[in-house]
């Protein structure tokens, strides 16, 4: 039964009926940005095992380049700002903030900032855009823009998205 239960609420509820698309989702959005949503575990070594690389701090920009606690500037042509507990957007200095302080963006790319994305936000375009079922699909949707992006700078026209 929890099995059922958990797909239902996770896969059905959080993934397909409560994203931007349908008015239940959109009425639910506030809320969820504002108050957050259930708090799921994450072990450090899980995340180390998947290759996940740890970097200090991000700190500021430098020549466009986000600028690292340690000094150090990471070499980024995009920029996909992955939030997790505390999104901290005080680095960004471009305007892409709205009054809450929250990104404008559109399932994470950002309007007039070619090469700044946001993923992992709350309900960047599901419930689920925070869990690791949901936050595939939404990286999945930036990656392809940026293959857009990308593709139509190199002059080629007959781009595919891949899904």
């Amino acid at each position: 039964m929890r099995l059922f239960l958990t797909r239902l609420v996770l896969r059905g509820l959080f993934h397909h009926l409560l994203t931007t698309d349908t008015p239940l989702g959109r009425k639910a959005r506030p809320a969820v940005i504002s108050k957050g949503g259930p708090l799921i575990r994450t072990r450090r070594r899980d995340l180390e095992r998947a290759g996940v690389v740890w970097v200090p701090k991000v700190t500021g920009v430098s020549a466009g380049r986000p600028r690292l606690e340690d000094g150090r500037a990471l070499e980024a042509a995009n920029v996909v700002w992955c939030t997790g507990f505390d999104p901290g957007f005080s680095w960004i200095e471009r305007p892409v903030l709205d009054p809450r302080g929250e990104p404008r963006h559109e399932r994470g790319i950002v309007p007039g900032e070619p090469g700044l994305y946001f993923v992992g936000l709350h309900f960047l375009y599901a419930f689920s855009s925070t869990m690791i079922h949901g936050v595939g699909r939404d990286a999945r949707h930036v990656v392809d823009a940026i293959a857009r992006r990308l593709t139509v700078r190199a002059g080629v026209s007959d781009y595919r998205a891949s899904t």
